[in-house]
This record gives C-alpha cells, sequence and structure tokens, in this order.
C-alpha cells in the first residue's frame, strides 16, 4: 500500500520565517502554493526522495489556524505515497478498521489526490495518503 514518505506538513504561524530557517539548513525552497479550500499557503522544500511542507494559515478559520491554536507550530502530519491510487489505500485501510477522515479522495496541493486517515487509528499521528 505506501511506496514512501512523501512529505511531512508543519504548522507554521509565519511562512517567512519558516522558509528562512529551511533555507539556513541547506534546503532549497521550490515554491509555494496557497490552497483557498483550505485556507492555507504552503513553502515547499525537497528533500531527497521526500519533501518539508511548511503550512501557514491564510484565515483563523483554517484547520492548521485551529491545530496551531490547540498544539501549537510544529509537525502536522506525515504523507505517505501509495502504489494503487488513494480510493484502494483508503478502502484497503477500512478494510483493516483503520478510522478514516476522508471517504473518498479529494484534490490538495498540487492538484494530488489525497486523503487523511484519523490520528485516533494511527498512533496520534495525522497520516495523509497521497498519489502522485
Amino acid at each position: 500500500m505506501l511506496k514512501h514518505i512523501s512529505h511531512i506538513g508543519i504548522a507554521v504561524k509565519d511562512l517567512e520565517a519558516g522558509i528562512a530557517f529551511y533555507e539556513k539548513l541547506g534546503l532549497k525552497l521550490e515554491g509555494i502554493e496557497e490552497v483557498p479550500s483550505q485556507k492555507v499557503k504552503i513553502a515547499f522544500f525537497p528533500c531527497g526522495e521526500t519533501r518539508i511542507e511548511l503550512l501557514c494559515p491564510t484565515s483563523e478559520e483554517s484547520p492548521i489556524a485551529k491545530f496551531i491554536e490547540n498544539k501549537g507550530a510544529g509537525v502536522h502530519h506525515v504523507a505517505f505515497a501509495v502504489e494503487d491510487g488513494v480510493a484502494n489505500a483508503l478502502a484497503e485501510a477500512e478494510s483493516k478498521e483503520i478510522r478514516l477522515i476522508d471517504k473518498a479522495p479529494r484534490k490538495g496541493a498540487e492538484g494530488l489526490n489525497i486523503a487523511f486517515l484519523h490520528p485516533k487509528s494511527t498512533l496520534g499521528v495525522l497520516t495523509e495518503l497521497c498519489e502522485h
């Protein structure tokens, strides 16, 4: 079902400060995208086969703003690339009694098909499945 870690999503209050930090570590900013449906702006940093995605809310109603309010800035989710499509991965996860947030794939950043598994079923880690 899982191929590799696609990305790690990190919630930040200040996107520019987050970008500056990761550039100090030697990573190169690949781009920035706003996802209006999620009220978030995302900065992408490739690191080998995996990417770091800085997630900055664009509204107080953003799920990322609520996450930061409740838990503070930091790791928001881990995303795995899946082999046979997100819909198949969701069906397989559900058949193994893993609780789903998304019952069907939806569009995420960069037009990827994505879906989330509930942290109550994933050892407290919000887990994203994505299809490249």
